[in-house]
């Protein structure tokens, strides 16, 4: 690594302190622990893409290990400073890829790291060539193009794919009997599917008919591994706008109140109290569109 990195050179970042365990007597960072930081950021990187790791790498049929790691030292990183860990994939060769990474205090650039992963089968552990999907979506990623894509219709076109995340979301996660979860609504209401550059359904929701004038916007769930993506504020983005062409002056939702202030942040106001629904405590939210 013999050249100099700027934060410009970046268009990833993954932000963190640090905390008093990861430092020595002297309040730096322990050496070891800066290869943490980086391999905290690839987790990010991912997340970044669209992509839920696990579940890409099962539907690419291969996976990636660390074949070469390789940290250069400029300065040291001191209890409670925030860092920025920036990532970038620089090339892709048959069954490697090299990735490099800068880790930032401001503008100063303390450690830079070369990481070098090998494309493998699993079963094995022997090496086979990238996907070709893969590439495309680490080069479009780098070039700032979407990751996501959210299309919206009826249950026929995308209820597989808003089945599957609904699923995930509230019946695994949540616990919700499945027998609250589907109803007579979903072969009538319209659904947004976010999809990642694989195809993969990562979020959804539906809008139907409250009343004259009022859309009701409903069973919006975001994969666990990509929340805070904006793939939720794309999902209801979409849904609004189809309110919005078909008339509706306004729209409601019933929030969790974990999710109150998503909500809130893109424009709801609480209407009404709050209240119990399917055992998980709820409020009304709306939006004047």
């Amino acid at each position: 690594m013999t050249e100099t990195l700027r934060r410009s050179d970046f268009r990833f970042f993954h932000r963190l302190r640090v905390r008093w365990a990861e430092v020595d007597m002297q309040k730096i960072v322990f050496n070891a622990h800066y290869l943490m930081y980086f391999d905290t950021a690839m987790a990010d990187y991912w997340r970044a893409m669209a992509l839920p790791y696990e579940e890409a790498m099962l539907a690419l049929g291969g996976d990636l290990y660390v074949r070469k790691a390789t940290v250069e030292f400029n300065a040291s990183a001191r209890v409670d400073d925030v860092l920025d860990a920036g990532m970038k994939c620089v090339r892709v060769g048959n069954s490697s890829i090299l990735f490099q990474g800068g880790l930032f205090r401001g503008d100063e650039l303390l450690v830079s790291c070369e990481l070098v992963y090998v494309y493998a089968d699993p079963a094995t552990q022997t090496s086979k060539p990238v996907p070709p999907r893969l590439r495309e979506i680490l080069a479009g990623y780098e070039a700032g193009e979407s990751m996501r894509e959210v299309a919206t219709g009826l249950w026929a076109e995308l209820g597989e794919g808003a089945g599957k995340v609904r699923r995930e979301v509230f019946i695994e996660e949540q616990r919700i009997p499945k027998e609250l979860e589907w109803d007579e609504h979903d072969a009538t209401a319209l659904h947004a599917v976010a999809r990642n550059r694989l195809g993969q359904a990562i979020a959804t929701g539906r809008l139907v008919p409250e009343s004259p004038g009022l859309g009701r916007i409903g069973r919006m769930a975001v994969n666990r591994v990509l929340r805070g993506g904006g793939h939720g504020e794309a999902v209801l983005r979409a849904l609004e706008a189809a309110a919005a062409a078909r008339g509706d002056r306004e729209v409601m939702l019933h929030a969790q109140r974990s999710a109150e202030a998503f909500y809130t942040r893109l424009g709801y106001v609480p209407h009404g109290e709050p209240f119990e629904e399917a055992g998980i405590a709820h409020i009304e939210m709306r939006r004047k569109l």
